[in-house]
């Protein structure tokens, strides 16, 4: 990432910095882009679980 970059992050809101850093994630580890959605579509049922159970 260049330093421009990082410093535009600093200020972003959490949910974009946690974005840019799966994504880094995914790529790094090179994941491939169906498993990544999979596993996106998993945590969002596990999180959205876990809202629910909270109200």
């Amino acid at each position: 990432m260049s330093k421009n970059t990082t410093n535009s992050l600093e200020h972003a809101p959490d949910d974009i910095k946690l974005a840019v850093d799966l994504i880094y994630l995914f790529e790094n580890n090179e994941v491939d882009p169906q498993t990544a959605l999979s596993a996106l579509k998993i945590v969002e049922q596990d999180l959205q679980r876990k809202l629910s159970i909270s109200e």
